[in-house]
């Protein structure tokens, strides 16, 4: 029987602790120190643990350092895994934490194969991944940046009347606005350009989205989940840049656990106690999701930017996304006549929502492509 040697590391800006745990039931768990988070530590690391016949399979949290490790070691030709940190058993009593145990931790549990590994995209999905989360962050800069400029009217009694907020009528009341003082006129001049600052960065990134777009890899799957209700360009390329591999989920309910979107549960006994969804997973993609579901408060139709968008897809990929437009607008219907709220029936309909993703994904998208 080949002999592996599991490593455990907890890694830091500067430096990274490393724990090392022999295969077999029996075998010792070494705490070996700590070295520097650079390139060359890490190959120095790799050769002193090389032994004739054995293999080493290391392990650390995914987290801010990213993916350069896993790569680094895999060009080595060892095995690499990074872990998901909510996903790692821990003990409820253990109230002592430090680099040394982290590390021991992430060694013995990796031996156990008691740790799940996360999807670690290539470098050119990572990219265009990083892209996308510049737009949420550009997109939440503005909506702060418009808070801003809107509670400083409000503190000051000045009111937009039956205007639509940052309409065409809004903004041009916006240019007549004066005040007496020249700080509170300096101030409001200020929240004005900032909001503008943010709207063409905001523009600038989505024009970026669309350019680099056409040599991504997975532009297919981009333009076959725009054949759903609710999902456009922006909301598609979120989903596949998130994701990357749908075929490497089984089940649309391994995806949907994956987007933190399947109901908590804490039962025992003949007692079953269930609560709002877990949002545990992908952020990013479930507020996607969440957007795209207000759609289907409204009856089942194919518009006319729909029509030009879908007509050169495949014909299966264009009956799944009308199967959903009918599933999920009669089922928003139901539980809202029953008197649930509409953010609850929003967020089961996004659930539903990631069967029909899924499936449109791994019919466009093979693994081979992935």
């Amino acid at each position: 029987m080949k002999h592996t040697r599991f490593v455990g590391l907890d890694i830091h800006k500067d430096q990274i602790s490393v724990a090392v745990a022999e295969s077999g039931r029996g075998g010792g768990v070494e705490y070996l120190g700590q070295i520097a988070n650079d390139p060359a530590a890490i190959s120095k690391l790799c050769a002193r643990l090389a032994r004739p016949g054995a293999t080493l399979s290391f392990c650390y949290e995914a987290g801010p350092c990213g993916y350069g490790l896993y790569r680094q070691l895999t060009s080595l030709g060892h095995r690499c895994a990074v872990v998901a940190p909510s996903l790692i058993p821990t003990k409820p009593g253990d109230r002592v934490k430090t680099d040394r145990r982290d590390a021991t931790m992430l060694a013995r549990l990796h031996r156990a194969g008691e740790l799940t590994s996360v999807w670690v995209p290539d470098e050119a999905h990572e990219a265009m991944r990083d892209l996308i989360r510049l737009r949420s962050t550009v997109r939440h800069v503005l909506t702060r940046a418009r808070q801003h400029l809107q509670g400083f009217l409000l503190r000051h009694g000045r009111s937009q009347g039956a205007a639509r907020a940052w309409s065409v009528a809004y903004r041009r009341w916006l240019s007549t606005l004066a005040f007496a003082h020249p700080a509170q006129q300096i101030t409001f001049q200020d929240y004005v350009d900032a909001v503008t600052d943010a709207e063409q960065r905001l523009r600038r990134v989505e024009e970026q989205i669309q350019v680099l777009l056409a040599d991504w890899a997975l532009r297919p799957v981009v333009e076959a989940l725009q054949a759903l209700r609710g999902i456009a360009l922006i909301n598609a390329v979120v989903l596949v840049s998130e994701v990357g591999d749908f075929t490497g989920f089984a089940t649309p309910r391994q995806l949907m656990a994956y987007f933190g979107m399947v109901p908590g549960e804490r039962s025992t006994g003949r007692t079953v106690r269930r609560g709002g969804i877990t949002k545990t997973g992908n952020s990013h993609a479930r507020r996607a999701l969440v957007e795209g579901a207000w759609a289907y408060r409204l009856k089942p139709r194919v518009g006319r930017h729909k029509v030009d968008r879908i007509e050169a897809l495949p014909k299966p990929v264009r009956e799944i996304a009308w199967k959903a437009q009918v599933r999920l607008c009669a089922r928003y219907r139901r539980p809202t006549a029953l008197g649930k709220t509409a953010n609850v029936v929003t967020v089961a309909i996004a659930r539903e929502m990631v069967g029909f993703v899924w499936a449109i994904a791994c019919t466009v998208q093979s693994p081979k492509a992935a």
